[in-house]
């Protein structure tokens, strides 16, 4: 995985989590959600750039 990849998984995860918690904080079911799809679609991400480095090794 490049250290750029790394970086935008990163990134989007901790929008993720703001957005997430910005959705608690003003009671915004949609945000949250929002944030929670965020962050499990950098996991994703993040899971497939593992498995290419695996194979590539």
């Amino acid at each position: 995985m490049g250290i750029d990849d790394k970086i935008n998984n990163a990134t989007e995860d901790a929008a993720g989590k703001l957005k997430e918690g910005a959705g608690r904080a003003t009671d915004n079911e949609r945000l949250e959600a929002e944030g929670r799809n965020d962050q499990a679609g950098a996991k994703l991400k993040q899971a497939g750039e593992k498995i290419k480095d695996a194979f590539k090794s």
